[in-house]
């Protein structure tokens, strides 16, 4: 396996450099293809098997859009590809991306409100995932990401390693996609939720498809509204998320769509809880939660064996005034268009706006000296606007005899980014306990922008060597322009500014499928990925390196579908490597950190044995580590990325009784071992395991009331640590419960 792998690299590398040759002497050879191609050959398009589009346990069976442009399911992708749909996010009750995220196997999630709905997987986190939005990349998750309600999406798609190939710059350790409901054929469904629980939690939502009088119409319609007080005193949110979306079959060959969606969340945040000096908890310091000795990253101070004090579990050291806002807009349109028994093309143009503002205190830091809380202020917003259009030619056909599916790719997309910034930081101190919050004091502002141009040419295909036997493969060559410019208080520029850079990066991806058995698949693969060394493209100065890492992954597996298809498992082992990257040094420098290396496994495995019986479980351990990571005064080589666990397990169960009116009663549990909150590895956020609850009832066929508990236990724990703000780190939920009802009609 290890030389087949080897060889694989050696010609994909080979691959890579004769496409950037290729694209960057003469772009327009490639439009000669996409139009000259068709035409060259007979070709046929392969039979659309009705199995595959059924649910299986693990929905491996689903086409994964943000996996392959060619319309494989999960089972055909050479590479771990984990769906979570609409059903599961009901029946679990996740109420936000972050809560479904958990489910997956071996991601962990934060919302931190720096750069919330942050996600962690196979030992890569934030700027290395790339979130996608139905498919869409806005720019870097630690930017652009917020919180999203679930109620709106069909599904949420992992796509695990590097994942260049289908999304660009930033996805080293892999994508995340969330899947809008989208329009159906057939009879309009209506559904409604609404529900209450603890911290006067309210959620409700609407939703409606399905087919119009107007032949070849169909349309869809959701919109949720989801407000929470919170566990921590005097926070609140409040997200709103319209999303519309309408399909018009002008033909059995041709369907035109559009959609629209508004997003908006409000929030008084939560900015973590400070670690506090043990020696200075006065008998109120909790174990189990923070473990190890630290010198504050902001005052200096030596706070020896560190806590969390519990008179703070509840405590709120942002300032009055705070707000954490953004309005989102998103406007999608395109058609697919089958111009023949084998060819398909398929365009889609859009348009993504946001405003964003923080204003707050986001640092709460305990001085060992003083025996209180150091805190300062930040503000920032954000004026967002992307433009941007793909355009795909689907080939269908033979070669050599053997049945072949090429995709010929096109994208392109400008964006324009403002982000005018606090230029003063005002700071004061507060009591451990019952702090006198005060106001966020004057501003002083300065401006800073990113324009970034994109333009991508992909290939991708699958080759059936044998009906069991799949090659699968692609290349993208991407050319990325960026130019900054930052200001200060004064309106001057700064050192180095403006100034302009340009990326050509080439990945891609060559694996293979190999169903050895009915429902039994083996598959491996060689991927590449590309992103900023340090930070992100907006935020990149010109002191920093210009230039991209790169990642490969090699990763093989097991998905196998049996017994009646009530059964499902997948296994994987993979091996990752990053180079060049920066990293926080233990706090808000950023230093060379030489490599990041990851490997692990991973199992998922689901048991429908009956209507009545539903078991799932998954589990994962990575070994993630830097290599090479040496500064002034120390080196952190060897030592563990922040928020990477080794061990990352869930596991549930639910049972139906079929009395008159039926009720079902599931049970999960999830453990999450110890995590660093920084590179200098010197704070641990102790290992953590905490179990739900639910009981639901059927009052009619399209009638359910659910009494779910989270956190039976109450366990204290912390869930994520912001590797930029050290001294403080984010505690979990702790118990609470929910009753909701749901009806379809």
């Amino acid at each position: 396996m290890a030389q087949g792998l080897d060889e694989a690299r050696v010609t994909l590398m080979r691959g890579e450099r004769k496409l950037a040759r290729l694209a960057s002497r003469h772009t327009i050879f490639l439009s000669t293809v996409l139009i000259a191609l068709p035409a060259a050959a007979q070709l046929r398009l392969p039979e659309v098997r009705v199995e595959a589009l059924r649910a299986t346990p693990l929905n491996l069976n689903t086409p994964a859009d943000s996996a392959s442009r060619l319309g494989l399911t999960a089972r055909e992708v050479p590479a771990t590809v984990e769906i979570i749909d609409q059903d599961t996010l009901t029946t679990r009750g996740y109420r936000s991306v972050s809560e479904a995220a958990q489910g997956a196997v071996g991601v962990t999630a934060g919302d931190f409100p720096a750069e919330p709905s942050a996600f962690s997987m196979r030992g890569y986190t934030n700027t290395q995932i790339n979130m996608l939005y139905n498919g869409i990349k806005i720019g870097p998750q630690n930017m652009t990401s917020r919180t999203m309600d679930t109620g709106n999406l069909e599904r949420i798609e992992f796509l695990k390693g590097s994942a260049s190939l289908m999304s660009g710059e930033g996805a080293a350790g892999g994508a995340i996609n969330f899947v809008s409901k989208r329009p159906h054929q057939g009879p309009i469904e209506n559904e409604a939720t609404v529900s209450y629980g603890s911290f006067n939690s309210v959620r409700s939502g609407f939703g409606s498809g399905g087919s119009t009088p107007v032949t070849g119409l169909d349309y869809r319609f959701d919109v949720y509204r989801a407000s929470t007080n919170g566990y921590i005193d005097d926070t609140h949110t409040q997200n709103w998320h319209v999303s519309t979306g309408l399909d018009y079959r002008v033909s059995p060959n041709l369907k035109l769509f559009g959609a629209f969606e508004f997003k908006q969340d409000r929030a008084n945040a939560y900015w973590g809880t400070p670690l506090l000096a043990a020696a200075s908890s006065r008998g109120n310091s909790t174990g189990g939660i923070v473990a190890g000795n630290y010198v504050s990253n902001y005052n200096g101070t030596n706070l020896g064996a560190v806590t969390i004090d519990g008179r703070t579990f509840s405590t709120n050291y942002n300032v009055l005034d705070n707000h954490n806002n953004a309005n989102e807009y998103w406007l999608r349109t395109g058609f697919e268009w089958k111009l023949g028994s084998s060819v398909t093309v398929r365009e889609l143009a859009y348009a993504y706006a946001a405003q964003r503002e923080y204003f707050n205190n986001e640092v709460a830091a305990f001085n060992a000296t003083t025996g209180r809380v150091d805190r300062e202020r930040f503000y920032v917003a954000h004026s967002q606007r992307l433009f941007g259009n793909k355009t795909e030619l689907q080939w269908d056909g033979q070669l050599a005899g053997m049945d072949n599916r090429a995709v010929f790719a096109f994208e392109l997309s400008k964006l324009d980014f403002n982000r005018p910034g606090a230029a003063n930081f005002p700071s004061d101190s507060v009591t451990v306990a019952d702090p006198v919050r005060g106001t966020y004091g004057p501003l002083i502002q300065q401006q800073q922008t990113a324009n970034i141009g994109n333009i991508a040419f992909v290939v991708e295909d699958r080759l059936k060597i044998t009906p069991a036997l799949a090659l699968v493969g692609g290349l993208r060559y991407e050319e990325i322009s960026l130019n900054r410019t930052s200001l200060n208080a004064a309106n001057i520029s700064r050192a180095g500014f403006p100034f302009s850079t340009n990326w050509y990066p080439a990945t891609g991806r060559l694996g293979f499928t190999w169903e050895a058995m009915p429902g039994f698949t083996l598959y491996g693969q060689y991927a590449t990925g590309a992103d900023v060394a340090a930070n992100n493209t907006f935020l990149l100065g010109p002191t920093q390196p210009l230039n991209l890492t790169r990642s490969r992954t090699y990763e093989a597996g097991i998905k196998q579908l049996f017994w009646e298809r009530k059964a499902e498992w997948s296994l994987a082992v993979y091996d990752i490597e990053r180079d060049n990257v920066y990293a926080a040094q233990g706090g808000q420098s950023l230093n060379l950190a030489g490599k990041q290396l990851s490997n692990g496994i991973e199992i998922a495995a689901a048991v429908r044995p009956g209507r009545q019986w539903n078991l799932w479980g998954n589990f994962a351990y990575t070994h993630a580590r830097y290599a090479d990571y040496v500064f002034a005064g120390g080196s952190f080589s060897g030592n563990t990325p922040p928020n990477v666990p080794k061990i990352v397990a869930n596991a549930g169960a639910s049972y139906r009784i079929n009395l008159p009116a039926p009720v079902e009663a599931g049970t999960s549990i999830r453990h999450v071992g110890d995590r660093f909150n920084t590179d200098a590895n010197a704070v641990t956020m102790l290992a953590y395991t905490v179990a739900d609850a639910y009981a639901s009832i059927d009052l009619h066929k399209n009638t359910r009331v659910t009494l779910r508990v989270r956190n039976l236990t109450d366990k204290k724990y912390a869930i994520w640590g912001d590797p930029f703000y050290p001294d403080q780190v984010l505690l979990g939920a702790p118990r609470s419960y929910e009753i909701s009802a749901a009806l379809k009609f």
